[in-house]
């Protein structure tokens, strides 16, 4: 199995892990006990690099939760967070070797359950790593469950993706993805903030995505975003700005079905280009 290449993004790759022991839904034990004291210690590094970058500029839904965690001096244990994310919103991590399935991935969203990476980047890995691991899945992604709209956003997420299987419309499910939970910003009365994992758990991104004026910060607009092509061995060119989490399930909770059919016959948009009628919103 991680000889086998996965869809992440726009690219194909062959994933870390060992999928020897997984599950027939290719969960398996965190085997917490495993982690040597090198990992918990490369782990707290990242933890406290990006918690000097996060204050500011993350969305206060994610700092607010990021206390849940406990993850300050080491790997912590999915167990102990679960006690405390279970009965917030009803969702639970579960522990995965590495990249799974589409068909695998929606259904474990759909059923409540997140699944985070169990291995850890290597310390040379330590400012850049392609594939998501421990620490991505962990940090970037967990807190935001803990905020109740998001969650049923994930949810619904996931649900679609059971529904787009077999309509030819998994890339724009992945752009969906991308764009919004890895990906999204978010307006708030004291500028833009960030709540996307891609760009929260990365060292260089968090600054980028809100003030280079090389990228292109645009209004939330689906069938735009389906459209949109996206690279994952750089910083992002574009980024969509949604006004709420509410308005985020609102947009996508529906049955977008035919949205796919109206993509498919459109050209698609390079990553970072501004179409006529555009604005590249101010931070």
């Amino acid at each position: 199995m991680s000889s086998v290449p996965v869809t992440y993004g726009e690219a194909s790759i062959t994933p870390r892990g060992d999928y020897a022991h997984c599950r027939a839904d290719y969960t398996c034990a965190q085997h917490w006990e495993r982690y040597t004291a090198d990992q918990h210690a490369l782990f707290a590094r990242l933890y406290a690099r990006q918690m000097a970058l996060v204050p500011g500029r993350a969305c206060e839904a994610f700092v607010r939760a990021l206390p849940h965690l406990q993850a300050h001096s080491g790997i912590p244990r999915f167990a102990d967070i679960n006690a405390r994310l279970k009965p917030k919103t009803g969702w639970e991590i579960v522990a995965v070797p590495g990249l799974i399935p589409e068909s695998a991935f929606f259904t474990l969203l759909s059923q409540r359950r997140f699944p985070v990476t169990v291995w850890l980047r290597r310390p040379e890995e330590f400012d850049y790593i392609v594939e998501p691991d421990l620490f991505h899945d962990l940090f970037g992604h967990v807190p935001l469950l803990f905020e109740p709209r998001f969650a049923d956003y994930m949810q619904a997420f996931g649900q679609g993706g059971l529904k787009a299987q077999g309509q030819h419309a998994l890339q724009y499910l992945a752009r969906l993805y991308w764009y919004t939970v890895e990906f999204g910003l978010i307006r708030s009365d004291q500028g833009l903030r960030i709540y996307g994992a891609g760009i929260l758990s990365s060292g260089g991104e968090v600054e980028h995505s809100l003030h280079t004026p090389q990228a292109r910060r645009l209004r939330f607009n689906l069938p735009r975003l389906l459209r949109s092509r996206y690279r994952i061995d750089t910083f992002q060119a574009t980024y969509f700005i949604i006004d709420s989490f509410e308005q985020l399930f609102e947009a996508t909770a529906p049955d977008f079905t035919p949205l796919y059919a109206q993509a498919a016959a459109q050209t698609e948009i390079e990553a970072g280009a501004v179409l006529p009628g555009e604005v590249d919103e101010a931070v």
